[in-house]
């Protein structure tokens, strides 16, 4: 029987139940039409439950953002040692809208400080392999969003402590935001190698200002918290420095290992130390903090002079970075201790 000419069409198939009629199965492969199965808008609820979740995650990833502007770690060891000199300052129970209004207006113009930093830092980010990946560099953000952001927090931040706190405490942290964004990162930071030693009161004053949102005076024993950050500064920075040369010689930035050489940095660091170790027992010898606080300072100290003789005289690859990590917690544990040691006196 000869064979017919006729194409004979594809076996009727059954729609899959809870699919679109149009998704169906030719000759053992898919059509080239999509199915809308496949697709959320099949179900509107589900439709919306997916741009409820992409709009929150375009939020929480804009979120993140803006936060890491404001350099959040240094922000919060600003506001311990704010917070210091806040109870430092007082023997008794603290009041409570100086307490969380200063933290809150310090905290938002430290923030302002560091956005604005990393505004007029964009180009230097974005040549070294630390900083590459922020915001701006990475082109995540837009030059003038964040130069609005920082505008706006730092704003509020001084409007909380002008009228908040008290107006010696909103210029002051004014100046300390002045001092570091505008002064130190547009114009010390490029042209000397002593940038981190001149701009450092800047950086130092936090412990004042909770002091003066307290009290609104400029006490003495204030100053000498300010004093302690401010020797603490360049060892702490010229540690990074040396891990961080060549970046920094890419970058044109003439940070002390780069202008003097590594060993010339290493023994201005171990100099540095040793010269804090003596500002740090000055709290005793002024009567600010008793033995707890001595101990601890002493500890700290001697820790943090081990660690710069290492990298003097017994250098790792890793010495520098070392050194800088232990620096933090070396003013960290400073400050809890004078906080704790505070409150054994006065308990």
């Amino acid at each position: 029987m000869p064979k017919s000419n006729v194409i004979p069409f594809p076996p009727k198939q059954e729609p899959v139940r809870g699919s679109h009629p149009i998704s169906v199965k030719l000759s053992g492969h898919h059509s080239a039409i999509p199915s809308i199965s496949d697709d959320s808008t099949s179900d509107p609820r589900s439709f919306s439950e997916h741009v409820r979740q992409r709009t929150k995650s375009y939020w929480l990833a804009q979120w993140r953002l803006y936060y890491s502007l404001t350099k959040p770690k240094v922000v919060m060891l600003m506001l311990l040692t704010a917070l210091v000199g806040m109870c430092l300052s007082l023997d008794g129970k603290l009041p409570l809208q100086p307490l969380v209004l200063g933290l809150l207006g310090i905290g938002l113009m430290a923030g302002s400080a560091a956005a604005l930093n990393h505004l007029i830092d964009r180009r230097i980010d974005g040549l070294m392999a630390r900083t590459k990946n922020r915001p701006l560099p990475s082109g995540q953000l837009q030059n003038w969003k964040v130069a609005l952001f920082a505008s706006v927090i730092g704003i509020v931040g001084f409007w909380v402590l002008y009228f908040g706190v008290n107006g010696l405490t909103a210029w002051l942290t004014c100046a300390s935001l002045v001092g570091y964004a505008v002064i130190y990162t547009l114009y010390l930071k490029r042209a000397t190698p002593q940038n981190i030693v001149i701009a450092g009161i800047a950086g130092a004053m936090p412990p004042l200002l909770g002091w003066t949102a307290m009290t609104n005076e400029l006490h003495p024993h204030a100053w000498l918290l300010v004093m302690i950050i401010f020797i603490w500064t360049p060892p702490h920075f010229w540690a990074l420095a040396i891990h961080r040369k060549d970046e920094y010689a890419k970058a044109e930035i003439p940070m002390l290992p780069v202008t003097h050489g590594v060993e010339f940095t290493k023994t201005s660091v171990l100099l540095y130390t040793i010269l804090l170790m003596m500002i740090c027992a000055l709290p005793v010898l002024f009567g600010m903090s008793g033995v707890l606080y001595a101990i601890a300072s002493t500890v700290l100290s001697l820790g943090f002079v081990y660690k710069a003789c290492e990298l003097k005289y017994f250098p790792k690859p890793n010495s520098a970075m070392q050194t800088f990590k232990f620096s933090i917690y070396h003013l960290m544990g400073l400050f809890v201790a004078l906080l704790v040691d505070h409150y054994v006196l006065v308990g």
